[in-house]
């Protein structure tokens, strides 16, 4: 796809609106005229007062054009023009109009802080074209997050801790993750050195004088590690860090495949309030196809397990939109999340990374799989709306299936606050592992500084110094913080 910027400085816009009708097709953004010979191609202008857009995928086209005047909002005016040519083209309109970002809920909030909130939804349905319907969830989430957000104080912060091994890589993954079984010789000194960096941590949390509101596992799945490696961590965080004033313990328990009475006491002598058992599906053919090892009768064996060992607050995740799956296998795979009366369902839609392949004229024409995945979504929101849930948490990724969300919903008091916290960017993160990135928080100015970990477990442990040293930066942040 070759998109063509002409006088104007809204480059950015206009490949974010691309992208949601061409999510995986390679975007090439030019100032030239000549587009070549590809079949799919994009012109938009403006000169003086008038904004145009030329948009052409194979055979068909669509020109538009307006005279703009003092009050026309020409980034908006343009994006709207762009997102209703290709509309019109593809024959298909998406549920969140021209609005991108990972946060709309935050947006919301923003736009009702400084207005209202009528006035904010007014916003995003005329100027964002969003769907009533995505409007009323954002509006549920704004509120649910703001009840939580208001839990955080000044010299607040959540703890990360990041485990990048999974028994095997599932296809669709993009996090820091790598197979146990090709990395084992990694796991004995990555813990190691995962003790020293917490024990690091804890001492810049200690003299800064901060407040541990949660605590967090995650990765890859944390529970690939074996249950003596497990407690050496859990010791060294309740060693080096402050649990008195901890709300939350959350660990990814994740794949079900890794769940083992040793481990499971292991998280419950820590102290581990709420953990998460992710079926993904109870599916087996799509679990196959996405490459995990373990069938939809060990999740529930893993399920009960943490039942019987006194787990009351468990998570499980569902993805809509993987590959096998239909539209009764999901809602079957749901409604049995349901009836396990699982604390929280995340509901993920299926987010490709890679892969730019999108080449054919029937491709580019067929919007099923996009459907589908809204079905999906649809259906699992009254299903669980019905059975006494609330959506909590929000947030969007590129390149999902149908320009979907990806929302936490829960019973009533067992929402995850540490979920809110960093999609909020509520208050400071201090991370440590193998990719795992500190977000320092001015509460005043709401600056916020990032300290990025090598990204991959040798990496990790080979420049760990460099690692040490860069933390040096949380005392200097929180120096000029005046804290």
């Amino acid at each position: 796809m070759t998109v063509i910027v002409k006088d104007h400085p809204y480059q950015y816009d206009i490949e974010n609106i691309c992208e949601i009708f061409f999510p995986y097709e390679k975007i090439k953004m030019t100032e030239s005229d000549d587009a070549g010979d590809d079949p799919v191609t994009v012109i938009t202008q403006i000169r003086g007062d008038t904004l145009t857009v030329d948009a052409r995928v194979y055979e068909k086209r669509k020109t538009l054009s307006k005279t703009a005047d003092e009050n026309t909002d020409r980034q908006n005016a343009l994006s709207v023009m762009l997102y209703e040519a290709l509309s019109e083209i593809l024959g298909i309109k998406y549920p969140w109009g021209i609005l991108y970002g990972v946060r709309p809920a935050r947006r919301m909030h923003a736009l009702a802080d400084a207005f209202s909130e009528t006035e904010a939804q007014r916003i995003f349905h005329e100027k964002y074209l969003v769907s009533d319907e995505k409007i009323k969830l954002t509006s549920a989430v704004m509120h649910s997050e703001n009840g939580i957000i208001a839990l955080s104080g000044e010299k607040s912060f959540s703890l990360y801790v990041s485990i990048p091994f999974c028994p095997t890589r599932c296809s669709y993954c993009s996090f820091v993750s790598h197979s146990i079984e090709n990395t084992q010789r990694l796991v004995k000194p990555y813990v190691e050195l995962l003790v020293k960096e917490i024990e690091e941590t804890g001492k810049y949390a200690r003299a800064l004088g901060l407040r541990l509101e949660s605590v967090y596992f995650g990765g890859g799945t944390p529970t690939a590690l074996c249950a003596e490696d497990l407690a050496k961590l859990f010791y060294s965080i309740d060693k080096n860090f402050d649990l008195s004033t901890n709300r939350e313990y959350t660990v990814e328990a994740g794949r079900p495949d890794t769940v083992t009475a040793d481990k499971l006491q292991a998280l419950k002598t820590a102290g581990v309030s709420r953990i998460s058992v992710n079926p993904q599906t109870f599916n087996d053919k799509a679990l196959e196809a996405i490459g995990r090892r373990h069938t939809s009768h060990d999740t529930l064996k893993a399920f009960d397990l943490a039942r019987k060992m006194g787990f009351d607050n468990i998570n499980m995740d569902f993805i809509a939109g993987l590959p096998k799956d239909d539209i009764a296998s999901f809602e079957k795979s749901l409604n049995m999340g349901i009836e396990l009366k699982a604390e929280s369902v995340t509901l993920h839609t299926l987010s490709l990374k890679s892969g730019a392949y999108m080449a054919t004229r029937q491709a580019a024409f067929d919007p099923s799989p996009g459907l589908l995945v809204s079905d999906m979504v649809d259906t699992a929101g009254k299903a669980l709306k019905s059975a006494g849930y609330h959506p909590y948490y929000m947030y969007r990724q590129g390149k999902s299936l149908g320009n979907l969300e990806n929302v936490g919903w829960c019973k009533s008091g067992r929402e995850c606050l540490y979920n809110v916290f960093m999609m909020d960017e509520t208050h400071t993160v201090l991370a440590v592992g193998a990719g795992a990135v500190i977000k320092l928080k001015n509460q005043k100015t709401g600056k916020i500084q990032r300290i990025y970990n090598y990204k991959y477990p040798y990496e990790y442990i080979d420049r760990f110094d460099e690692i040490l040293r860069r933390k040096q930066s949380i005392n200097e942040f929180y120096g000029e913080y005046n804290v």
